[in-house]
């Protein structure tokens, strides 16, 4: 198994929503579906988002033995949804939507990516990279950016039914 990482283009818009869509039926699944609810993202205002995302920044693609697997999109912030929240006080890159397809789970995609991140991050000269991510039920989500060497910062709620959210960091420089 080999994986490689690429940057992304508008091409990849469809991979990206079927990785989101694996995601959603996989938590549903698992009867988690306070995270992204119940129905497939790519059907939704989601794929604006990550359009909007990905023309902000610069989307990289996990592949496994050629096929994509994971991906996330990295910004300059978090974006107005955070507007809320304090301003780290320094440059920063942001992850936005990191996802994986379910097949490749427990494979390495999402870390390698994480780390690919962090490697992109501090060669541009930025200390901090931030991720945002759902903390409710488990908090495996939290935990998962914990092993990956972010730290928890912010707690926050989002929307009318106070969606819990987390915040985390890692240095790079």
């Amino acid at each position: 198994m080999t994986i490689t990482i690429r940057e992304g283009g508008p091409d990849d818009l469809p991979a990206i929503l079927r990785m989101l869509d694996s995601s959603v039926e996989w938590l549903v699944s698992q009867g988690r579906t306070r995270q992204w609810g119940t129905e497939p993202l790519s059907g939704t205002r989601t794929a604006e988002a990550v359009e909007r995302a990905m023309a902000e920044g610069t989307t990289y693609i996990a592949e496994i033995d050629g096929e994509p697997a994971a991906t996330l999109t990295l910004t300059d912030g978090p974006g107005a949804y955070l507007s809320h929240l304090p301003a780290p006080g320094e440059p920063e890159r942001y992850i936005h939507w990191l996802a994986s397809d379910r097949r490749f789970k427990g494979r390495g995609a999402g870390s390698a990516l994480l780390a690919h991140a962090a490697e992109v991050t501090r060669r541009a000269g930025v200390g901090l990279l931030r991720v945002d991510c759902y903390a409710g039920g488990d908090r495996k989500l939290v935990a998962y950016y914990e092993a990956n060497g972010f730290t928890p910062t912010h707690a926050y709620t989002h929307g009318p039914d106070a969606w819990p959210g987390q915040v985390l960091a890692r240095r790079v420089g």
